[in-house]
């Protein structure tokens, strides 16, 4: 191997320990929610989806880092994931667009990371118990110890707002014939590529852009992008949707359908181990048509208080009937559950956006 591999356990709540050997950062000790993701391909979208902030991603797809990181998929800049937990790290990638080994960048993140893991008992074991913290840290690392860190490290309740830009920034296509207020809530950088791709201008908002701040850029429509964490916990960007509802069309995706749903009066809640992986079967309930997506989600719209919000369930989730997609035609507003960006894949619901182009020409 060429990384240093070095001995690693990760410890739950109720004491279990699982031991490996590591990769990318090496050392020291980190609390994060534990999670699980059933896409065999993707790992670096993965490694770098602002929604996996403070979580630990258990690959439930054994062999990761076969083809290496690239230049061009990083979805954002500064990946900022709390780790991955693995069966078996390969650290000699073979594929031409590779340029560096998955262990060397997570180095250079501090990402740390672990191999050899019981996988597949972790899946079946959040599957079971639902999420919890864990902790990831030196195998040598006393028990008593390692549970004194679990009990007293709390998750943070900040994420949106370390990963979303602190300024404003422009996007410009020459001739275009829409502008769109982007709000970043943790945005993925293919969501830009596929504004942009269709000829739109955008003007990136920070989380907790106000609804003047964004009324002076003169948008043809506003879009609240992807992000981590509770959506209760992004007050500003609720009341940015509650001001602006029905002045402009406005898309929302995953952590901005929520957001959407709590602006017009409905609740969210926490599902027991979430919903991330590129297989998920939605339906369309306006066309009937079954779409396979890409999702990376917590939290759910809660369809009993849709009741007197004015919006209307559009899709729904064929694994567990979870509300997956909502729209109100009077305000000009939609959302979706899921990501229709679809880095790496599957494409199904690329064509939301074209949606979104739709509702802001006839507006």
């Amino acid at each position: 191997m060429i990384y240093q591999a070095k001995a690693r356990k990760l410890v739950l709540p109720d004491g279990s320990q699982y031991f490996g050997q590591s990769f990318g950062r090496e050392t020291g000790s980190r609390v994060c929610e534990l999670v699980f993701n059933t896409s065999p391909v993707g790992y670096q979208e993965i490694l770098s989806d602002p929604s996996y902030t403070d979580q630990f991603v258990v690959m439930a797809y054994p062999l990761i880092g076969n083809y290496g990181i690239n230049q061009d998929d990083f979805e954002t800049a500064r990946p900022t994931i709390g780790g991955l937990i693995v069966r078996d790290y390969n650290d000699s990638p073979s594929n031409f667009r590779s340029r560096y080994s998955l262990s060397r960048v997570m180095q250079a993140f501090e990402i740390p990371g672990m191999t050899g893991a019981d996988t597949r008992e972790l899946v079946r074991r959040i599957r079971k118990e639902g999420t919890s913290k864990a902790l990831l840290t030196d195998a040598d690392t006393p028990s008593e110890e390692a549970m004194k860190i679990l009990r007293e490290t709390e998750l943070p309740t900040d994420a949106v707002s370390r990963v979303s830009r602190k300024y404003r920034e422009n996007y410009y296509n020459v001739g275009a014939r829409y502008h769109i207020a982007a709000i970043d809530l943790g945005m993925k950088e293919n969501i830009l590529r596929s504004l942009l791709r269709r000829g739109c201008s955008l003007t990136v908002f920070p989380w907790n852009a106000t609804a003047e701040e964004v009324a002076a850029c003169r948008p043809d429509g506003v879009f609240l992008s992807n992000g981590p964490g509770d959506p209760t916990d992004v007050k500003e960007a609720i009341e940015l949707v509650r001001t602006l509802r029905g002045k402009y069309p406005v898309f929302g995706i995953c952590l901005g359908h929520q957001i959407i749903s709590l602006a017009c009066g409905a609740s969210t809640y926490k599902l027991k181990f979430g919903h991330r992986g590129g297989n998920h079967p939605v339906r369309n309930l306006l066309t009937g048509r079954i779409e396979i997506t890409s999702q990376n989600h917590s939290y759910a719209v809660e369809e009993d208080s849709l009741a007197g919000t004015g919006l209307t369930v559009t899709h729904r989730n064929l694994l567990d009937g979870t509300v997956e997609g909502v729209s109100c035609e009077a305000d000009r507003i939609f959302s979706v559950q899921y990501h229709p960006e679809s880095s790496p894949g599957p494409h199904d619901s690329a064509y939301l956006f074209d949606e979104f182009l739709k509702l802001m020409e006839s507006s």
